[in-house]
Parts: structure tokens; sequence; C-alpha cells
């Protein structure tokens, strides 16, 4: 039997704070698109699915041709923000965590993102993380978050146990993708969702990363 642990984190909203990259490239999208732009709450609502679903989300009248034309808009504003040098900052602690994560032997680390793949590159790389996670889920090989199957492949690449396991996020989507996988669910209450609104899923709700620390430890008993 392994004696392996993986801890997987979500990405926007839990490591890094990316509200106001995230609302305006989607406000660059829907003006471009000459359509009304959502507001911060609503997009705050869809962060963490996938984003051809998260845009028909917040314009569900939309037909898939428009939907598709949104999609391009926004990744063309968000890699025109990274070229001129936006990076999505850590939250507060977030590094100490991985840091003293990654020393552990016994604990592997992994990601579940509704990022692309070449955006979630260039973030780890942009801090200096690039090497820290073995398993690196991403919305262009998977079905969009709540679906498990992020979750279900990282176990799989890992050869983790789902007992062994725990998923952090700070959406729904997350609390419930853990769920159904069958691993232990983590949310931490500094994200895009109401931390009320992760209780239904979550085996527990955080506040700040020391708290976090002793739940990820407490969940291997």
């Amino acid at each position: 039997m392994s004696d392996l642990r993986l801890v997987i984190f979500d990405v926007d909203g839990t490591l890094v704070d990316s509200q106001a990259h995230i609302h305006a490239a989607m406000a660059a999208a829907f003006d471009g698109a000459g359509l009304t732009v959502p507001d911060m709450a609503a997009v705050r609502g869809i962060v963490g699915l996938s984003l051809p679903v998260a845009i028909g989300r917040l314009a569900p009248t939309l037909d898939d041709a428009a939907v598709a034309d949104l999609t391009g808009r926004y990744k063309r504003a968000f890699f025109d923000m990274r070229v001129g040098g936006a990076t999505s900052p850590l939250f507060p602690g977030a590094r100490d965590l991985l840091e003293t994560l990654a020393a552990r032997e016994e604990v592997l680390l992994g990601i579940a993102t509704g990022k692309s793949r070449r955006g979630l590159d260039h973030l780890l790389a942009a801090h200096g993380l690039a090497e820290m996670f073995l398993t690196r889920q991403v919305a262009d090989d998977h079905p969009s978050k709540p679906h498990p199957s992020m979750v279900l492949a990282a176990l799989l690449e890992t050869g983790v146990a789902a007992c062994d396991a725990v998923m952090i996020g700070d959406t729904s989507f997350d609390m419930e993708m853990g769920r159904t996988a069958g691993v232990r669910t983590l949310g931490v209450g500094w994200g895009c969702h109401d931390p009320a609104n992760l209780s239904a899923d979550a085996d527990l709700v955080v506040s700040d990363f020391p708290a976090l620390a002793a739940a990820i430890e407490e969940s291997w008993g």
C-alpha cells in the first residue's frame, strides 16, 4: 500500500488573486462585442468553470457562435495583459504552504483548474512554481468543473488512492468536483464564492492559510 498523499489545488481564487484580471478580460470581451459588461459579482460566480461554459452562463441567450466569439475575445484580452506584464499575485501565505508541502517526501502536489494549459504554464513560470506540481489538470483536457474528471485523472496519474487525497478550492464547483471523485474537500474563504456556498460539499471551510495547513494534516488522521 502506498504511503503517498496528494494535495490538489484549484488556482484562481485559491492560490492566486486573479479576480481583477478575469473581470478586466471579460469586460474587454463583452464590450468589444457590443454587449453589456457583466458586473464583478456575476463574474466571480463563474470563476472556476471552463471558459465557454462560464461565458454561456453569463450570457445564456447567446448562440454557440457568439459564445465562441466571446471566448476568443477573452483569450486575446488575457494574452494582451500577460504580454503587458500583468501576472495575478499569489495570496499571502500560499507560497509558504506550497513550499512546506513540497518539502515532504510523502506529499505530491497537483492542480485542477479551469485555466488553459498555456495560461497555467505562464502563471507557474512567472511565480517560479513550474517544477512544484506533479500533475496539472487543465480545461483543455477535461469537461468543465464540477465534473470529477480532473480529480480522477490526477489520482490516476499519481497512483494515489482517493482516500489519501484532498481537493482544495474556493468555489462550489471545486467542492462538488472533489466530493464526486471521492476525495476530501477543503474550501477556502478568501476566494470568489461566498464561504457559505461551499459548505454543502466541503468537509471543512477555512479562513486563512495556517488553518488550511492544519486542515490538510487533519485530513490524513
